[in-house]
């Protein structure tokens, strides 16, 4: 695992409040933008942001402005961003060539915003100042007449004015005094930069897995062409149907077969089991307490008829997802659709799912004062506990054992 970087500075609008972020190239920990390759620069800024740290975590509920260099506004494959979550600001040193305009114009057409950053105006630009959603004017570079008149010839435009590189009281009275809508600047803040840990590939690829696996939406079809693109999640499917822990009468050859048998809930809380069996450098062990929790979470409920005792089970099974991943379950969450409900269990305990999950919990520790499951009563509790334990044994043959 290694440390990434993002730099975010704020960006404020004309009551002081904060408006956006503006997220930062920083390889490490100094507070300087040092790269070569302004694409990768670029793609780093992305990744660590929605799919390492995740944009919650760095922007809260506000704009996230994200750099983007020529190569991404010309190429129609490299764009998938939340699109009422970014401003996307074309760097000052990009030509406004027939490429690029009709970039700007494809992205804005598909709903991004648009920032010029370091705008200095001239002739060439005229065309995607019209595209433009936001204006960002570099105050330093330019004298005071000069910034009275770009705004006056930007205000013929129905756009927004940034004014970036404030550095003092005086020039941010200036600007306000001259109508601009955003202000970012020292005067303000410095970058701050956020840290965060990478996630090794396996992690991070059955991360990916388990978020596709959690779609509420996701079909019995989608789910089948998920399992059969991997040759060992289909052979461990089929032989957990066909095992003595099933009993069918007749052998199930096809995992279209197991998808029926099953059904859509269960299968997919068995494929996730196995997501999460292969992560590398972790004990088996591990899981094997995941399943217990997820079996005596999912009792428990049963056991006082709760609604949709599915649910209790996955809370259950992600609560070792820390420990697996070697991250926080608040990074964690950022990456997984999992109901509010389920995701505040996980996190806080709250409602019935976080109470059955901290009934399980005190149990598996031996934290006798603390093991209360509303009218369960305490023998109840532990025949709870002594199923889940042979069932994750039997499972476990059955399932991942190789």
């Amino acid at each position: 695992m290694s440390d990434i970087f993002i730099g975010r500075q704020p960006i404020y609008d004309r009551r002081q409040k904060v408006y956006a972020y503006e997220l930062l190239f920083r390889s490490e920990q100094r507070n300087v933008a040092e790269f070569v390759d302004g694409d990768r620069a670029t793609s780093d800024v992305i990744v660590n942001t929605f799919m390492e740290i995740g944009l919650d975590n760095i922007v809260g509920d506000k704009l996230a402005f994200i750099n983007l260099t020529r190569a991404f506004f010309v190429d129609e494959n490299t764009i998938s961003l939340p699109r009422d979550r970014v401003v996307l600001e074309l760097l000052e040193d990009i030509e406004a060539d027939a490429d690029v305009v009709a970039g700007v114009t494809r992205l804005r057409k598909q709903g991004y915003a648009i920032a010029l950053d370091d705008f200095i105006y001239r002739e060439s630009l005229q065309a995607l100042v019209e595209l433009a959603d936001i204006i960002k004017i570099d105050i330093m570079a330019l004298s005071e007449e000069e910034i009275r008149e770009h705004v006056a010839q930007l205000r013929r435009h129905p756009l927004r004015l940034l004014a970036e590189k404030v550095e003092t009281r005086e020039e941010f009275e200036l600007c306000r005094e001259l109508g601009f809508d955003y202000f970012q600047g020292y005067f303000f803040a410095q970058p701050r930069i956020i840290r965060g840990r990478s996630l090794p590939n396996n992690r991070l690829a059955t991360l990916k897995l388990l978020s596709r696996l959690q779609d509420p939406d996701i079909t019995p079809g989608e789910l089948e062409e998920l399992i059969v693109q991997d040759v060992a999640f289909s052979f461990r499917i089929l032989r957990y149907v066909n095992s003595a822990a099933v009993a069918l009468p007749r052998k199930i050859d096809s995992i279209q077969q197991a998808v029926v048998i099953l059904g859509l809930s269960a299968l997919r809380a068995w494929t996730t089991l196995l997501a999460m069996s292969r992560i590398d450098d972790k004990p088996a062990e591990l899981v094997v307490t995941a399943m217990i929790r997820a079996r005596m979470a999912e009792n428990l409920a049963r056991a006082r008829k709760e609604p949709d005792p599915d649910a209790y089970f996955t809370v259950g099974l992600f609560s070792a997802l820390d420990a697996l991943m070697d991250n926080t379950m608040e990074e964690i969450l950022t990456q997984l659709p999992l109901a509010d409900h389920i995701a505040e269990a996980l996190l806080r305990h709250s409602g019935p799912h976080g109470k059955a999950l901290k009934c399980v919990l005190a149990y598996e520790r031996g934290d006798w004062e603390n093991i209360h499951c509303d009218a369960l009563d305490t023998d109840e509790i532990r025949q709870a506990y002594l199923s889940a334990v042979q069932w994750a044994t039997s499972t476990c043959k059955a399932l991942i054992e190789d």
